[in-house]
Order: structure tokens, then C-alpha cells, then sequence
């Protein structure tokens, strides 16, 4: 790099090209050391997907990140901070296709670009623990953990209906279509088939993700716990067998009311079901072309379609009847499509008069409608409501069927036998003994969340290791076996086409038997990314191990992650998946904790005129921004900007003045002329109270996130400090010293460079980012004075410069004696007075 004089301030980029290839060759940030005691903090960034350069919102998401570990380390604490990339997927294999390439060449070639940003972003990374999911040192341990999920029932196959993305021919999970019925992917609107797939049991962990969120609450976002509790969707009630005519076996149906089960006048079946089909079957034409008809209209509705609650109902009779378990009444079985196959089991009881989509439906095909709750009846802590008139209406008056409107509220049971006169809560217990008693039922939950399917049909992700006899059977691959390698893509077709890529690599996929040598075929589709992702913090634990997924060991010592930061994005599908996986490996013995991520800090999105940034909307190029502003000017924006969670826009802030505070800082080093042993405590009071302060709040404000009010209090010790030396004792001054070393370790968590070459010029070696923060000096936080306001009548009539040791009965004394108070008060008399803090003096007079 050029050269410069003691009095020239060097350019950001001089900094830069000094400082990495220091910070890279000197090991700064590695945490291998056994023999390291200090206590440990694991600060982790969700890895980014390689599709490119690193963008605006990887600036702001790795910032945050890099500032929470740099300051624990200056805390004194021996940091893990690693970094790898989520690098299957289809962006890769996309790319690949359009190229006529190998999704490999895409995906390693963009590696190696984010890598060089992230250096060159000052990010400070362990790179010794670097991994790749596409690595097949990392997927074997992937197709390990699908092993012992198979092993303990927890991944398993069938044929089920699934959600099909129609542009890039494959499966989603349910957690993968977007609200709108559409692929949070490709964005096209999700279509429904029938396949055979495999399946993580995540549904077996369903109360323990519900319950265990009690261990996050204060430690992650209120929303994101909100977002996962209603995700799993938990709600009691009951399971009630519902005998069907001319069927061996009754049906099974979930309700949150069984207290309304005398309510029930007709049941509905999802039309895309195995139960409707089954029902069908058999049925003379007038049922079953209708019903082919209608269920193939079906197939090509959203689900949120389905759903809509102003959809005008549409369903088929199916020429079945069921019989109401209490009340022996004989029930029309239909099918309708607001009723879906997975959920509880795909058949409901209806109970129209309560219930609006039942309502709905009785009304379109003129079904009975039967009151079972009277809304009118008071109930102990539940207030009716009342007509003008005030009187209680008739239940008649206010029939459901007849008004359209069904009656949801609270009331007492009616019309139910031995359930009459029951409030809510007690018809539902009793309800629930009676149907035990009998047989024809027991209490349950159901819950919203669905089994985790992990099949995909595509070629860029984890191969499934499972080979296929002839005779159907699955045999697990033998761990020692382990990892079943992807192929070539020599000579294979990787575009889109409804099955894997791999079903064409004949020399992969047909392979022998392993348990008799018969010929067999490996299973052709790949592992959902999101299987890669849901354990990789641990894999960072041993990294460069490759005999074993992780020591336990090292979990022991390092995990839980202590903060975890992203974005907000990953509030269901990843840290769900997460979560259940932390759990499996808990129940298995390899873990010792039950929740992945103790911290979580969700940074907000960073816009451009108000518009998202993406590669497909465009918006605005970090490294235009680097190479305009410097590394440092970039980063302490984005911290500057506001609270982490805060979405901010790029055109609402200004790099550039932060280019010239870094320069106003940096000089204060270059001024400093006292050599490091100096005694501070012989320097300016009045400066080593400003740093003290600074120092004793720093930790709550860092610790909270409140990174922009660190950054405006460096600023505010940066302004004291140069007044210190321009018309102080200047330069040699002890306490100058102190301030500029503290400002430089401070600002060391979000400008690195700047900081770095403060350090150096202050006559340390590197790094600054381990020098560590001094403790305050109590003495110093004490306030030379304070001011006491005066009000009089409510009005401020004085301001009183006190000592901050003065007592209540002191600042009485001094506000009565105040020569303007007496004159505000003038002829009236005192009649009390009365101290609040902080230092607030109220008189009230006469």
C-alpha cells in the first residue's frame, strides 16, 4: 500500500489492503485451543446461500453478527463465530440448467466470491471450521441423521397428497407454500398430487415444539414464538368413531366440541381423501361421476381456495350414511372440498346451527340445521347479550337456519339429553366421559402441524440413503457405506421433468442388494435443504472431523448457540425443523439440551426508495457502496441506522458523514503524542469521567442491541476528546490517551480497520478486537453535580446546580431560600413542598 506521513490520514481502501492479509495470516479469531479457559459464547449468522455476490442484506444481517461477537470477545469471553454455506438447492440447479453446466461450477465459483466479501466486509470468522452442505464430507453426515431417524420410525414413506410446484417439478412442504397458495420458491401457484414420498415425524414432537417456546420467551421475538405456536396449531378436544353403514370399520373424526355432537345432522369427507374414494367406490354411476367430476375440480383449487371462508360451498352426496354415536340418528356422508385430507382424519362431524361453514353448506343443499347451545342462557362469567328491547329471545327467533347466522358464542346446552343445562366447558368434559364410557370415543389433539416432507425430485441436494428391492422392501444403506455420493451430470438431463434426474444415472442407481446381492435400486430422489440446515450448528462444533457428525464432547462445551442472528424469514420452516432435530439427537443421547438457539436477534430488511432489494428487482450494489464509502463508513451505517429489527432505506442515510467521523477518530490517534505507560489518573477529570461513563454503560446498551446509541455515545466521546486536546493540555494528556485507546476498542465492533490502525498508531500490536474493554472506575461515575428543577404551581421557576450527595431536606431548604422562587411565589404562602426524583423540586402555594 502507498505510504503515508505521521500527519496524512491514510484512504479506506489503503486500510483495508493493509489489514486483511494481517487479520487472515494471524489466527485472530480461531477457537481451537484446548487449553483456552476463558468462558465460551457461540454467536452464529444463519449461513447464506451462495447465488452470488453478498448483497445489502447480508451487510446489515453479518454486521450485527460480527458486532455481537466482537464484543463478547472484548468482554473477555473466547468466541465461536463460524461461518459455511447452505449450498444445495435449486437456485444452483437452475442456474446449471440454463448454463449447460454443473450446478457444481455455479455453486464453488460463487462460493469463493462471498468468501472474498466477507474478508474483505472485515468479518470476524473462525475460517478453520469453513464448511459446505454440498460437500459430501458434510451431506454424509446428513444421510447419518436420516439413518437414525429411520431407525427410531421417525422417517418413514407413503403415498399421500402432496404440494406440487408446477415450474420446478418437484414437492414442497407445507411450511414451503406461501399463504397464497403459491411456491415460496418459483412462486407459482401450488397444485396438489399423489405420491410416494418420505417424511421426517415431526408431528411425534408436536407438544414438546409447543411447550418448550416457554423456554425462549424473553430471549426470542414475541412474534416469531407467536409464529410457531400458531404453526403447530394445537387444540384439544375429542376423537368420536362415527359407525358407517355397510362399512366393517367406523371413521373417526376430530371435534373441539363434542359437547355438540346431538348438533350433528350430516358429515363431511375431504373429496381428495383415501376415505371419500373408498366410499365412492362401488357407487352406482349417479354417485360416482359426480364425484370424479367434482374431485377433479378440486384438484386444481389452492388450498387457501378451499378455505375461504365467502366461498360459495360446493360438495357431492356419496350415497353413505353415518350414525351419530349418541344419538343413533342416520347422518348423509358428503364430501366437500372446505373439509381438507390432512387434517385431523379428513372427515368432520357437522353441526351447522354452531359452526358458519357448516351453516353455510346445510343451507346450500337444504340440510338440517339443529340448535344444540342456547347463546341467550347466562353463564357463570359470561355476559349475554341483550336486544334494545330487553328481553331474551326465543331460540326460534334467532334459528340459524333461517337467519343464515350460526350461533358461536357461549351459552348452555340444549336439546343434548344428559348434557342439558351444561355450560360449555362441563358439557365437553361430560361429553367426553360418556363417550369413553361407551367406546365411541376419548379425549385428543389435533394439531395444524403436518409431517416434514423431505423428498425431492431433484438432483442438486443429499441423496436418500435407501436402496429398493425388487420385492419393495427398504434396506437402510450400512453406515460404513456412508456417503452415497451424487454422480456425474455427464450425460443427464437436469431439466425439470415430475421425477429425479437421478432415476437416469443407471450406473448410480442400479446397484446390488446388500443383504443378498439381487439386483436393487437406490432411492432416486434427494433430501429437503432444509435437512441440511437443521443441524449445521453443530456440525461447526467438528468441523474437520470425519469420523463422527459432531462430538458430543464439543456440544457439551459450546452449545447451545448462545445468538443466533437472521432474518425473520426463517421464523417458521428453518429454526421449526431446527428445533425438531435438536430434539430427536437430545432423545438419542447426543445432545445434552432440548432448544438449538438460546438468543435469537431478527434484523429488519434493508430497502431501497422503499422498494425490497433482490437480485430480480435489483435495488442497490453493496459493492458499488463499498468501493464508495470503505468497509468500515458501510457498516457503522447500518448499525447507526436504528434498532437491528428496524427495517431501514438505504436512501435515508448517509455512509458519507460516516466517512468523515471514522477520519475525525482516527486523527485523534494520530494526535495522541503520550507514550503507553502514561498515568492516566494524572490526566483531565473531566475526560476520564465522559470515558468512565461511557464504559459503564456500554455492556447494557451492547447487551440489549441498542448498537445505534453505542455508536451515538463514541461519537459524543470522540467530540469531548478532541476538545480536550484543541484546548486542553492537548495530545500528551493521560486522560487523552485513555479516551482514544477506549474509542478505539469500542469502535473496534463495528469499524474494524479504522480501529485496527487507531491501535497500531497508539503503539499496540494487533489486535485491538482482544484487547478488551477496562473496567469503570467507580470513583469517576459519580456526577460532579446535578440540576435540581423548581417548579412552582407546576411551573419550572428555577434551576439549582446541586451536589448529587444532596438530600431531600437540603433541596427543600435551597428551593424556599431561591430568590427567584420567593419572587414567583411573591405574597402567597408555601403550603408545601414536595421532592421526586430525579431532582424535581414541586412547590404548591396558597
Amino acid at each position: 500500500m502507498p505510504e503515508t506521513t505521521p500527519d496524512e490520514l491514510p484512504a479506506f481502501a489503503q486500510l483495508q489492503e493493509k489489514w486483511q492479509p494481517i487479520w487472515r495470516d494471524g489466527g485472530f479469531f480461531r477457537t481451537d485451543d484446548p487449553e483456552d479457559k476463558r468462558p465460551r459464547k457461540y454467536i452464529l449468522d444463519m449461513f447464506p446461500y451462495p447465488s452470488g455476490d453478498l448483497h445489502m442484506g447480508h451487510a446489515e444481517a453479518f454486521a450485527f453478527g460480527d458486532i455481537t461477537a466482537r464484543y463478547w470477545r472484548q468482554r473477555g469471553f473466547n468466541v465461536l463465530h463460524p461461518i459455511g454455506w447452505d449450498s444445495f438447492g435449486l437456485p444452483a440447479e437452475n442456474a446449471a440448467i440454463k448454463r449447460g453446466s454443473d450446478p457444481r461450477e455455479w455453486t464453488y465459483s460463487n462460493i469463493a466470491q462471498q468468501k472474498a466479501s466477507f474478508e474483505r466486509y472485515g468479518v470476524s470468522f473462525d475460517w478453520s471450521r469453513e464448511l459446505h452442505t454440498s460437500d459430501p464430507e458434510y451431506y454424509r453426515w446428513n444421510q447419518w441423521l436420516f439413518l437414525k431417524l429411520y431407525e427410531k420410525g421417525l422417517a418413514y414413506r407413503k403415498d399421500s397428497w402432496v404440494n406440487w410446484d408446477p415450474v420446478d417439478q418437484t414437492v414442497l412442504a407445507n411450511e414451503q407454500v406461501l399463504p397464497d397458495g403459491t411456491s415460496d420458491r418459483s412462486g407459482a401457484v401450488v397444485e396438489k398430487k399423489k405420491l410416494t414420498q418420505w417424511y421426517f415425524r415431526i408431528t411425534a414432537y408436536a407438544d414438546r415444539l409447543l411447550d418448550d417456546l416457554k423456554q425462549l420467551e424473553g430471549t426470542w421475538p414475541a412474534k416469531v414464538i407467536a409464529m410457531q405456536r400458531n404453526w403447530i396449531g394445537r387444540s384439544n378436544g375429542a376423537r368420536i368413531d362415527f359407525r358407517i353403514e355397510g362399512r366393517d370399520e367406523p371413521v373417526t373424526v376430530f371435534t373441539t366440541r363434542p359437547d355438540t355432537i346431538h348438533g350433528a345432522t350430516y358429515m363431511v369427507v375431504a373429496p381428495d381423501s383415501d376415505l371419500a374414494a373408498e366410499l365412492v367406490e362401488g357407487q352406482p354411476a349417479e354417485i360416482a361421476e359426480p364425484f370424479a367430476a367434482y374431485l377433479a375440480r378440486v384438484q386444481s383449487t389452492t388450498e387457501v381456495e378451499r378455505l375461504s371462508t365467502d366461498r360459495t360451498k360446493t360438495g357431492v352426496f356419496l350415497g353413505r350414511w353415518a350414525i351419530n354415536p349418541v344419538s343413533g340418528d342416520r347422518l348423509p356422508i358428503w364430501a366437500a372440498d372446505y373439509v381438507l385430507s390432512d387434517y385431523g382424519t379428513g372427515a368432520i362431524m357437522a353441526v351447522p346451527a354452531h359452526d358458519q361453514r357448516d351453516l353455510d353448506f346445510a343451507r346450500a343443499f337444504d340440510l338440517p340445521v339443529k340448535v344444540v347451545v342456547d347463546t341467550f342462557q347466562p353463564v357463570t362469567g359470561v355476559i349475554p347479550v341483550i336486544p334494545p328491547d330487553g328481553e331474551l329471545p326465543d331460540i326460534e327467533s334467532v334459528d340459524p337456519a333461517v337467519t343464515g347466522v350460526a350461533l358461536t358464542g357461549e351459552g348452555r346446552l340444549v336439546n343434548s339429553g344428559s348434557l342439558n343445562g351444561l355450560s360449555k366447558t362441563r358439557a365437553i368434559e361430560q361429553a367426553i366421559k360418556e363417550l369413553e364410557a361407551a367406546g365411541t370415543g376419548r379425549a385428543a389433539k389435533s394439531y395444524r402441524l403436518r409431517d416434514w416432507l423431505i423428498s425431492r425430485q431433484r438432483f442438486w441436494g443429499t441423496p436418500i440413503p435407501i436402496i429398493h428391492a425388487a420385492d419393495g422392501t427398504e434396506i437402510p444403506v450400512p453406515e460404513d457405506q456412508l456417503p452415497v455420493v451424487l454422480p456425474s451430470t455427464e450425460g443427464l438431463d437436469l431439466k425439470p421433468k415430475g421425477t429425479s434426474p437421478l432415476g437416469a444415472a443407471t450406473d448410480w442407481v442400479n446397484v446390488p442388494n446388500p443383504i443378498d446381492g439381487t439386483p436393487a435400486k437406490r432411492d432416486a430422489d434427494t433430501m429437503d435443504t432444509f435437512v441440511d440446515s437443521s443441524w449445521y450448528f453443530l456440525r461447526f462444533l467438528s468441523a474437520n472431523d470425519d469420523t463422527k457428525a459432531f462430538d458430543p464432547a464439543e456440544a457439551d462445551k459450546w452449545a447451545p448457540v448462545d445468538q443466533y442472528v437472521g432474518g425473520v424469514e426463517h421464523a417458521i420452516l428453518h429454526l421449526l425443523y431446527a428445533r425438531f432435530i435438536t430434539k430427536v439427537l437430545f432423545d438419542l443421547g447426543y445432545v445434552h439440551f432440548t432448544e438449538p438457539f438460546s438468543a435469537l436477534l431478527n434484523q429488519g430488511m434493508v430497502l431501497a426508495g422503499g422498494a425490497k432489494m433482490s437480485k430480480s428487482r435489483g435495488g442497490v450494489s453493496l459493492s458499488d457502496e463499498l468501493g464508495r464509502f470503505g468497509v468500515d463508513a458501510i457498516r457503522l451505517t447500518m448499525a447507526f441506522a436504528g434498532p437491528p429489527e428496524d427495517t431501514i432505506d438505504w436512501e435515508d442515510v448517509r455512509p458519507g458523514g460516516q466517512v468523515k467521523f471514522l477520519n475525525r477518530a482516527l486523527r485523534l490517534a494520530m494526535d495522541v503524542t503520550s507514550a503507553p505507560d502514561v498515568v492516566w489518573s494524572s490526566g483531565d477529570e473531566s475526560l476520564r469521567r465522559h470515558t468512565h461513563r461511557f464504559l459503564a454503560d456500554l455492556p447494557v446498551l451492547a447487551e440489549t442491541f441498542k448498537f445505534n446509541v453505542v455508536i451515538a455515545r463514541i461519537m459524543e466521546l470522540v467530540n469531548v476528546t478532541r476538545k480536550a486536546i484543541d484546548s486542553g493540555p492537548g495530545g500528551a494528556d493521560g486522560a487523552v490517551r485513555e479516551a482514544v485507546e477506549t474509542i478505539a476498542v469500542a469502535l473496534s465492533l463495528f469499524a474494524p480497520y479504522t480501529a485496527e490502525e487507531m491501535w497500531e498508531r497508539l503503539g499496540y500490536p494487533p489486535s485491538v478486537a482482544l484487547a478488551g474493554f477496562r473496567k469503570p472506575d467507580p470513583t469517576l461515575l459519580i456526577e460532579e453535580s446535578v440540576t435540581a428543577i423548581v417548579q412552582v404551581d407546576g411551573k419550572v421557576r428555577d434551576r439549582l446546580e446541586v451536589s448529587p450527595k444532596i438530600t431531600a431536606e437540603d433541596l427543600e431548604r435551597l428551593a424556599t431560600a431561591s430568590d427567584l422562587v420567593q419572587r414567583s411565589v411573591g405574597s402567597r404562602r408555601i403550603a408545601r413542598v414536595v421532592v421526586r426524583a430525579p431532582k424535581v423540586v414541586s412547590i404548591a402555594t396558597e
